[in-house]
């Protein structure tokens, strides 16, 4: 175990946060960690998932850790909003797509708050963005803004039409991309009188 110690911890500070896979993976048993955690050496921060103590972490640093523990979920509507700085709402669950047929992601925390996405619509538009050391599929500013009035009776109008708002205003989104992930997310007429008054 002693031999253990240092690379794991090596492991940790390169990564930032450690699955038990990823300490197999390097010849280490992953009982390794659990002694880590007990020796107050590491974190566990939920079920499978470990950090060390000390470790510096961003506002988005549940992100990292949902996907992590989940890499092919993509974050979108609110959480995503929240990434890209389009809103004012700040969702305590996060708000993660998956495919249609896909089983559940199941975290004790941070809440996941999953939709189902199918084809073109849990593809297009999705960004791989480096939050804490790990890799996060967010989709785009205009994705996200589709997504948005896609799931308006889940949300609001409202918020739809503050991101759309927000995301024009600060010129993050070209008028292109934002009516063809409506078109992908099949709410172009419902968008378009919206789009329009940009214009």
């Amino acid at each position: 175990m002693d031999n253990a110690q240092t690379p794991i911890l090596d492991m940790a500070r390169r990564q930032g946060l450690l699955r038990p896979c990823d300490v197999e993976a390097c010849g280490f048993s992953r009982m390794a960690l659990s002694t880590l955690a007990r020796q107050g050496k590491l974190t566990r921060l939920c079920r499978g998932l470990y950090a060390l103590p000390d470790r510096p972490v961003s506002e988005h640093a549940t992100l990292a850790e949902v996907a992590s523990k989940h890499p092919n979920v993509v974050v979108c509507l609110l959480s995503a909003l929240q990434f890209h700085g389009l809103t004012t709402q700040s969702p305590f669950e996060v708000w993660v797509a998956i495919a249609n047929k896909a089983r559940a992601p199941k975290m004790d925390y941070p809440p996941l708050r999953i939709v189902r996405f199918s084809g073109d619509a849990l593809t297009e538009g999705v960004e791989e963005h480096r939050v804490d050391g790990v890799a996060v599929q967010v989709t785009s500013v205009a994705k996200t803004v589709a997504d948005c009035f896609k799931y308006r009776n889940k949300i609001g109008l409202d918020v739809a039409l503050e991101a759309l708002r927000e995301a024009w205003n600060a010129r993050r989104v070209k008028m292109d991309d934002l009516w063809h992930c409506a078109q992908v997310c099949r709410v172009a007429n419902v968008m378009r009188p919206y789009l329009e008054a940009l214009m």
